[in-house]
């Protein structure tokens, strides 16, 4: 395994999007949180209507060579914290044998797959060349370390069973992958991304209708739609799924959801397929599941009793355990499960999930050939709460939760994504394991940090404050 080439696979925002030079999610994200928020703000971004599984043409294009570094943050939908050290978390791979992928991530993952296929094809026929000066005494050729953060798992699995990717791996690791989709996908795509108690001041209904406008043109938005049943009406007991035809989600295009499902559809087709051929029905190369259970996670979204309208508040039916972003049952890849994988949880952010300390382990593990540990969530965890998005010039309050917290060197900082110089955040302790703050800020994406001793832990988020 050792002498495996190791390719990365971000997820969604995990690749700088750039045209001449500018980065143009980078401008079109700032010029966001400005007052007067529009749909022109994000016009460079937005694809063709139709454009479905093609390459757009070339006015539409977009350089995509180069992985995101510091933090960013679709607003109503996820963050990353970026990828500034990723090779050194995969085990400092030789020269040579790590291969980052980045790619276009608003094109379809069917797309996308094929062209990691290609990739992964040419750079494995060049490090089976060079294998020899560095593993000598390898146990048989080099194959593949297929490695996934978020979307980029969707993208690896399709790439693996449905584009004839899967004689070449070795290992596939997800790590925080919505395997099952997500629920914000709906939110996002019916324009109640950001509810009014997130970004008050009439804010926003003009933000939602900027990143609806915008999401509606990218095809991996509407594959992130959730194939479990997500939706509840009010007054039933009966969860249903987006394609429910009495109680169809209000303002979700039909072919948007007919796509989402027959992504999914033509993966476990593929899937069941090569069961019938793989000895065993398992799968010829090793599948390693990572996810998170420690942060309340959007996971349902909810009708009005007449099914007319998406219920914008969200109380405590709606979320469940999950990593902030993708609900814990989502990241379980029950395809791969019942081969003998085991669920690995760790207490990590969405954000976060590549460059935890616990997936560094878990990686170095697998690259040497040792089982991984099974259970990496300890009970000194600490936990950062946070509004994803507030009101630039208002008060926000942050959080941290944790056991014995006073008797571990609380501390916090924070600081404007893209800006020098962080800002110490002073909390007040309201109990043992509670410790409380407010902030205050002008419009941009700011990452809040809290770190405890006794062991070292550590939790970080993006907050994106927005201009009235």
């Amino acid at each position: 395994m050792e002498h495996d080439l190791v390719v990365f696979v971000p997820g969604f925002l995990g690749t700088r999007l750039r045209r001449d030079g500018r980065d143009v999610w980078g401008e079109g994200g700032e010029a966001l949180l400005g007052p007067g928020t529009s749909a022109p703000a994000l016009a460079e971004l937005a694809l063709p209507a139709g454009l479905g599984d093609a390459l757009p043409d070339e006015r539409f294009r977009l350089a995509a060579d180069e992985l995101l570094t510091v933090p960013d943050s679709m607003p109503g939908l996820l963050s990353c914290m970026g990828y500034p050290d990723v090779r050194t978390a995969l085990g400092d791979p030789v020269e040579g044998q790590y291969v980052p992928f980045p790619y276009d991530w608003r094109l379809s993952h069917r797309l996308v797959a094929g062209l990691l296929k290609t990739r992964v094809q040419r750079e494995l026929a060049r490090w089976c060349e060079q294998v020899d000066r560095h593993y000598p005494d390898r146990p048989d050729d080099p194959k593949v370390l297929l490695v996934c953060h978020s979307t980029g798992g969707l993208i690896g699995r399709h790439y693996l069973e449905c584009a004839g990717g899967r004689e070449t791996a070795r290992a596939l690791v997800t790590l925080g992958t919505p395997h099952r989709g997500l629920a914000q996908a709906v939110r996002l795509l019916t324009g109640h991304a950001v509810g009014d108690d997130e970004a008050p001041g009439g804010t926003a209904g003009p933000l939602n209708e900027a990143l609806r406008d915008l999401a509606l043109t990218l095809p991996s938005v509407a594959q992130l739609l959730p194939v479990y049943e997500a939706v509840r009406v009010e007054g039933k007991s009966r969860p249903r799924s987006v394609d429910d035809r009495r109680y169809p989600v209000p303002d979700l295009p039909t072919a948007l959801v007919e796509d989402a499902l027959s992504l999914d559809r033509r993966f476990q087709e593929a899937r069941e397929a090569h069961r019938h051929t793989d000895t065993d029905g398992r799968l010829p190369y090793e599948v390693h599941v990572v996810g998170s259970r420690a942060f309340p996670t959007v996971r349902t979204v909810q009708l009005s009793s007449d099914g007319a309208r998406l219920v914008t508040r969200l109380d405590d039916t709606l979320v469940a355990p999950g990593d902030g972003t993708v609900p814990g049952d989502s990241a379980v890849a029950d395809w791969a499960l019942q081969d003998g994988t085991a669920m690995r949880w760790i207490e990590c952010r969405h954000a976060d999930m590549a460059s935890a300390a616990a997936v560094g382990e878990i990686l170095t593990a697998i690259r040497k050939g040792d089982p991984p540990g099974g259970m990496l969530a300890g009970d000194e965890q600490i936990s950062l709460f946070a509004p994803d998005t507030a009101l630039a010039g208002e008060p926000f309050k942050v959080s941290v939760v944790g056991t014995g917290l006073q008797e571990r060197n609380v501390r916090a900082e924070w600081w404007r994504v893209g800006r020098p110089g962080k800002q110490p955040v002073v909390f007040t302790a309201t109990g043992s394991d509670l410790f409380r703050a407010e902030l205050e800020a002008g419009p941009g994406k700011w990452v809040v940090q809290a770190m405890a001793d006794r062991p070292h832990r550590a939790d970080r988020k993006v907050v994106t404050l927005f201009a009235r």
